[in-house]
């Protein structure tokens, strides 16, 4: 089989899946993109538009895209990229055992660190891999995806994914090959603690990262994280030119130098249309993804003997706004927190 005739299926085809799909098929992959009706209609109205904050502009007219809303379309698939929700996860696995071709490659591109150990439970016998997008995708118009900060796909080094590497490259799309993702999807998890301050700031990350409060909140959660981490001899792969350790104080410090040791390269960057994935579910309605965050280290915490004060009160501030409270202010939220990790 060459390379050009290997079939991907996008499961999950929202904000990421939609992506990271489309620039594949961009770049001439045979791409199917398995999403919900509404977002489907969408595209098969405009179209699908591609931008990044590098100014890269793709557009695939909407007759040249393949979009299903049946999981059957799983059938064909060798590769298959999975993008839905953590909660959703035992769902696809039950889809993909029932439409997926034995010997297909299974790829979970889901924030967390536990979905690819909960498909392998519930796909015997079949290759998954695990995986990690690091960017933020929105959707400023009807079609259009944008990536909104920086970073490569990382994906689990294994024989069963090398044929697909040429693809991403193809697409211009970067990957790498990690035989660490236990270590790099924990060191997510840590920068997508932001995810929930983000959502619960109700402004774009650029404008929340600006103030130092926020900031704050997320070192609060950091810090509480890289104790739990420590005590259970996890270390965490690093993203940054900043040591992983040291994220809560970089988060913490003066918004001035702040700003210096962002743009000496420290932080990704970020443009003015990023927001988190739990601020657009929140945007749209949808239950957040926070107990795939910040409630895997209250599970980690119960597995110690410990407790996780501060990323529990996140967890139940993010509740509160899925149920229709407002933003809180940077001032307001840090006070919660630092009240939660005394108490």
């Amino acid at each position: 089989m060459g390379e050009t005739t290997r079939r991907i299926a996008v499961l999950g085809a929202g904000l990421i899946g939609t992506y990271v799909g489309g620039r594949l098929a961009a770049g001439g992959a045979d791409v199917v993109l398995i999403g919900r009706g509404r977002v489907l209609a969408d595209l098969r109205t405009h179209g699908l538009h591609l931008t990044d904050l590098e100014g890269g502009d793709r557009r695939i007219a909407a007759d040249r895209l393949n979009l299903a809303e049946d999981p059957a379309a799983l059938g064909q698939a060798d590769l298959i990229l999975l993008c839905v929700k953590s909660p959703a996860t035992e769902d696809a696995a039950l889809q993909i055992a029932q439409f997926a071709r034995p010997d297909a490659v299974v790829v979970s591109l889901q924030n967390g660190v536990s979905n690819a150990d909960r498909l392998r439970a519930a796909l015997p016998g079949r290759t998954v891999l695990a995986g990690m997008v690091p960017y933020n995708v929105a959707q400023p118009g009807p079609g259009h995806y944008h990536q909104g900060t920086s970073g490569v796909i990382l994906i689990e080094d294994s024989p069963a994914i090398a044929p697909y590497v040429p693809l991403f490259a193809a697409a211009a799309l970067a990957v790498g090959l990690r035989a660490d993702m236990a270590a790099v999807l924990w060191g997510k998890l840590l920068i997508n603690l932001n995810n929930a301050v983000n959502a619960l700031a109700g402004v774009p990350l650029a404008a929340q990262i600006a103030q130092r409060n926020y900031r704050r909140s997320v070192a609060l959660c950091q810090s509480e994280a890289l104790s739990l981490l420590r005590r259970a001899g996890i270390k965490p792969a690093q993203f940054a030119a900043v040591p992983m350790w040291l994220l809560p104080h970089v988060f913490s410090l003066p918004d001035g130098l702040f700003r210096r040791v962002a743009a000496r390269g420290g932080m990704p960057r970020i443009d003015r249309h990023a927001r988190s994935s739990m601020a657009e579910d929140l945007a749209s309605g949808r239950k957040t993804e926070v107990d795939y965050l910040n409630g895997e280290l209250l599970v980690l915490a119960q597995r110690l003997g410990r407790r996780a004060p501060v990323n529990a009160r996140v967890i139940e501030l993010v509740r509160k706004a899925e149920a229709g409270a407002a933003p809180r202010s940077a001032d307001a939220l840090y006070a919660e927190l630092k009240k939660a990790r005394r108490g």
